[in-house]
């Protein structure tokens, strides 16, 4: 878990969002990461460098947000890959997209996280018999 957000959230602010990832992390065993900020360069590359730089990038989603440039950019591991579909990533950029528009920064990260997290998590399994 990490939350890079600068001048951009008050402590109870930055105290939800890590609420949320813990809650989804536990929910879907993807390793998230936020970071909220001026990318240095383009948002895409700048976002990839970030997401090879974490411990583990191939269970991880790095969620990058340069509010100035009104950019967001998600980029997932080998492994997340594999339990999300392009559309549901798609899916829920937009519902972020929405919510930024309106000025929810953090309720904006909080549904895109819940949403990933959601459809990232294992399905469960019913056994004959139960």
């Amino acid at each position: 878990m990490q939350v890079a957000g600068g001048d951009y959230f008050n402590s109870h602010e930055r105290g939800s969002i890590d609420e949320t990832i813990r809650k989804a992390e536990q929910l879907s065993r993807i390793e998230f990461s936020v970071f909220v900020g001026k990318a240095d360069g383009e948002p895409r590359q700048f976002a990839t460098k970030l997401h090879r730089s974490l411990v583990a990038p191939g269970r991880s989603i790095l969620i990058l947000v340069d509010p100035t440039a009104r950019a967001l950019e998600i980029v997932t591991g080998d492994w997340v890959r594999r339990k999300l579909t392009d559309n549901e990533v798609e899916l829920a950029a937009a519902d972020m997209k929405t919510a930024f528009a309106s000025g929810d920064l953090v309720g904006g990260l909080r549904r895109g996280i819940n949403l990933l997290a959601e459809h990232g998590r294992a399905p469960q399994t019913l056994h004959a018999g139960e």
